[in-house]
């Protein structure tokens, strides 16, 4: 099969117009860019984030991503595909990542009124005091901070460094935006306890952020693109895995990071090519459920099933000011049912859907 997929390629390399229109999108994943202290690591299981600590980033094939973005319907929140509707969805975040998927809604005061205050009660310090109306913090300031920690870091050290950690993959990793090297401070308060953050749905404001994306970069005037890139790619290699020009990666949780490890992806082509190559194996070579496979099952520890009853339903998802839809009954061949005519998709309406904090800072 591989073999065969090589050789149509080689042909439609040779045969593709050049001249054919397209855009090509831009992102960036800002990776924390070390491992975690292993200290760290009994805080970060405690507060959910054990597994998403682990993630190393990747490079991304924007080619493939804006092909992905073509076949994006923002009324469904769904890709249009020859093998029919299909998805990310709770299920992709919950195994890929090991992020909670129920739970409350990750919301909450979004202009802190003494950010400085609430950074040195969470994290022991604070950007400065020239900085006393910040709304983000630079991850250079993070990294300068809580890289390195002395070989006798006491407990409220390490409790501090913890929610640094976390800030950092929130912002570089789960929910970017599109020029992202900050991240907004209104993720802070929810890390306070760490014994609580896992109460929060993490796993369905990663989503939200990431379809919020997808529906913003359809417009054909977009350049950037925010959100949760690594999984959209990792999604669109497990289920189609003739994009990628290798196929002997070993499989490793999270999954995410099968594709980290060299060589990777391999070869990057360009959109057209990508249109082709789904449009000629999307409907057969679609692999409706990766994770069922044996060997990929084998290595998903079972604590990323918790709340799976929740895949495939129907519900808003939220990431403060971020409401979406999630139309599980649409991809209901994802999770191994069978897929009956659905509901018509539900709207949250313009007035929520549009919302964004452009002039409203100093609004929650």
């Amino acid at each position: 099969m591989a073999t065969l997929i090589n050789k149509e390629l080689s042909h439609i390399c040779d045969t593709v117009n050049n001249t054919d229109s397209y855009r090509i999108l831009r992102g960036r994943v800002n990776g924390v860019g070390y491992s975690p202290d292993a200290r760290l690591m009994p805080y970060l299981e405690l507060a959910g984030f054990g597994s998403a600590a682990l993630t190393r980033t990747f490079d991304l094939r924007y080619d493939l991503i804006s092909a992905l973005v073509e076949r994006w319907r923002p009324e469904t929140h769904t890709f249009h595909l020859p093998c029919g509707e299909c998805t990310v969805t709770l299920e992709d975040v919950a195994l890929q990542f090991g992020l909670p998927i129920d739970g409350d809604a990750v919301t909450g005061v979004s202009a802190i009124a003494e950010p400085a205050a609430l950074c040195y009660s969470l994290l022991g310090a604070s950007p400065g005091d020239a900085e006393s109306t910040f709304s983000e913090l630079k991850f250079t300031w993070l990294k300068a901070n809580f890289q390195h920690l002395s070989d006798n870091a006491t407990e409220e050290e390490l409790v501090c460094a913890a929610p640094a950690y976390i800030m950092h993959i929130i912002g570089g990793v789960l929910m970017p935006n599109s020029n992202n090297n900050k991240v907004h401070i209104q993720y802070l308060p929810l890390l306070t306890d760490l014994r609580s953050v896992r109460s929060y749905s993490w796993g369905s404001a990663v989503l939200a952020m990431l379809y919020r994306e997808l529906c913003r970069t359809t417009k054909p005037d977009a350049v950037d693109m925010g959100g949760c890139l690594i999984l959209l790619q990792s999604w669109a290699l497990y289920r189609m895995p003739f994009l990628a020009s290798v196929s002997h990666q070993p499989y490793v949780y999270p999954l995410v990071n099968r594709w980290s490890i060299y060589p990777g992806i391999g070869r990057s082509y360009t959109v057209p090519i990508y249109r082709l190559m789904i449009e000629q194996h999307a409907g057969e070579g679609f692999i409706w459920m990766p994770y069922r496979r044996p060997e990929i099952a084998a290595i998903i520890p079972s604590s990323a099933y918790v709340d799976s009853q929740c895949w495939c339903t129907n519900a808003p998802i939220i990431s403060f000011n971020v409401v979406e839809w999630y139309h599980g009954d649409r991809v209901l061949r994802q999770f191994g049912c069978i897929q009956y005519i659905p509901d018509p998709p539900m709207q949250v309406g313009e007035e929520v859907h549009g919302k964004n904090k452009r002039g409203r800072h100093g609004q929650h």
